[in-house]
């Protein structure tokens, strides 16, 4: 379904539900639990900030030790980026924090660097280069590397060769690769028949657009049938980007794309279906627009929108495309 908001509501980075996980050799593994269920499940997201408020009961008559594990957006190396990654030059670059029962946590993270589908880490560690890829002090890590690692490292498709012209004529500069794999996780204890809360917050990673991409005047344009499917975007939602298309051309506010994702799938991962769901989407401003794909979906404010369920089992994640007016 549609929501019309505004009425309207690296593609964006993605987030993703709590989930069991065990540590094995080489980092988490995600399994599923039989005897623990997701009672209630509130997921409120906008492009500021992301709240997940999650109740958890162990249906068993015996303690159960366990790990929570929150597997973090990869963070894609590239020439460029249209996604916000909040403090580049923090390990916790969008200020991840969670609460259990009234309790701060401080998580473990657990980070990867992968390349052409092998895990690199211990090698960027060795040469004490930080694994974010979007980082001041990575690229200047990557300036000190001896010749002959820079050399091999393109070879192993760890990093590439940029050639630009900034004016000063053409300049080389080495960029990295690779995706950074990140997950927060803490250890638990499940009594049982008591109910455990589990809130946590950050700030979310934004891609987008300086236009929009899937309309070309006023028809669709050649990404339309992904943007179709993935945000569910209908008749209605291209009759308006159609006139704010128009208005652009005559002097009126020129609108672009920012988009976010949320992993819900790995909500199934739970003892049974999400008993009570709630999802409240806010698209920030009034005169912005919005598209993503629900049930249900009622607009609750002057820029929220809000879907319930009752054993509820996501089978699709969820994509959130914004139609926003530049500032510029």
């Amino acid at each position: 379904m549609t929501v019309m908001a505004g009425i309207l509501l690296a593609a964006g980075q993605c987030f993703a539900n709590d989930t069991t996980a065990k540590l094995t050799t080489g980092g988490l593994v995600y399994v599923q639990t039989s005897d623990v269920s997701m009672e209630e499940e509130a997921l409120y997201l906008s492009r500021e900030e992301v709240l997940v408020d999650y109740v958890f009961r162990n249906g068993s008559d015996k303690d159960i030790e366990s790990i929570i594990a929150f597997p973090m957006p990869d963070v894609v190396g590239g020439s460029q980026s249209d996604i916000a990654f909040g403090d580049t030059e923090n390990d916790n670059f969008l200020g991840f924090s969670v609460v259990q029962d009234s309790r701060q946590i401080k998580p473990e993270l657990q980070q990867r660097a992968i390349a052409t589908g092998i895990d690199w880490t211990d090698d960027l560690v060795a040469q004490k280069v930080p694994l974010l890829p979007y980082s001041d002090k990575t690229l200047a890590a990557l300036k000190q590397l001896p010749e002959a690692v820079k050399a091999e490292w393109v070879a192993r498709g760890l990093l590439f060769v940029n050639r630009y012209d900034a004016g000063n004529g053409w300049q080389e500069e080495l960029t990295p690769a690779w995706t950074l794999r990140s997950a927060y996780w803490w250890k638990t204890t499940f009594p049982p028949g008591e109910p455990v809360r589990v809130s946590h917050r950050y700030k979310p990673s934004v891609g987008g657009t300086v236009a929009m991409s899937f309309i070309e005047n006023g028809k669709p344009a050649m990404d339309y049938r992904s943007y179709a499917e993935r945000y569910c975007i209908d008749d209605a939602f291209m009759k308006t980007a159609a006139k704010l298309e128009a208005a652009a051309g005559k002097s009126g506010p020129h609108y672009t794309e920012q988009w976010i994702s949320y992993i819900l799938t790995t909500g199934a991962n739970w003892s049974g279906p999400i008993k009570k769901f709630k999802l409240t989407i806010d698209k920030g401003k009034p005169q912005d627009y919005v598209s993503f794909c629900g049930s249900g979906v009622k607009k609750v404010g002057p820029t929220t929108f809000e879907m319930t369920a009752e054993d509820f089992t996501p089978e699709k994640d969820l994509h959130i495309l914004f139609l926003t007016a530049a500032d510029w």
